[in-house]
């Protein structure tokens, strides 16, 4: 009788052990379904998304962790493309809404470089506005582009440049380390997501 007893307490426990096994292996398939999906929709959404705009990523987080001279930097490097390409823009555009928007960011960017050399000195530091690789291959192929292409381009261009300063910007006035330089970003940062609707409206 016992040993009948034992038996049937086992069974029950190997039977236990048995549907664990199968839902282990179910949950193992779906697993893998559910990261071949994850993998999958993230392999679309890089196929559409814009190389521009998708270079923004963590630009924020990265700004957060800039020194004050390094942000200055930054900015001044910003402000200095802005005016440049507006230029090639106010010669080569041919939209007439394009050849204005391009003369607003001569004046604004301009007035923000004064602006942020009065914010450097405060926080001690001078921004020195050398161009970024990326800075230059665009202003390259600013003047290289003609017609109907160069519209394209630019507003391409401007649109990624606006999305960088913004995103710039914002993590600086959240989490910069100079006052001055965080109330510049704050003050700036409107001013840089008006321009990036226009262009964006364009």
């Amino acid at each position: 009788m016992k040993k009948l007893l034992l038996i049937g307490a086992v069974l029950p426990a190997l039977a236990g052990l048995a549907a664990c096994g199968d839902r282990t292996t179910t949950d193992n398939t779906n697993t893998v379904v559910v990261d071949e999906g994850t993998a999958n929709d993230t392999v679309l959404t890089d196929e559409t998304l814009d190389g521009n705009a998708a270079a923004t990523t963590g630009n924020a987080t990265d700004a957060a962790g800039l020194t004050a001279q390094s942000f200055a930097n930054t900015m001044a490097a910003s402000d200095t493309f802005e005016i440049e390409s507006a230029k090639i823009a106010q010669d080569k555009a041919t939209v007439p809404a394009l050849k204005k928007f391009a003369a607003q960011m001569v004046k604004d960017h301009t007035a923000s470089t004064a602006k942020l050399k009065t914010a450097a000195a405060s926080a001690n530091v001078t921004p020195a506005p050398a161009l970024t690789a990326e800075q230059n291959a665009n202003l390259e192929a600013l003047r290289a582009a003609s017609g109907a292409d160069f519209d394209t381009v630019y507003k391409q261009q401007q649109v990624a440049a606006h999305q960088q300063a913004l995103s710039a910007l914002q993590g600086y006035a959240a989490n910069g380390e100079a006052a001055s330089l965080k109330t510049f970003a704050s003050n700036t940062a409107p001013v840089v997501e008006g321009h990036l609707k226009e262009v964006q409206g364009m």
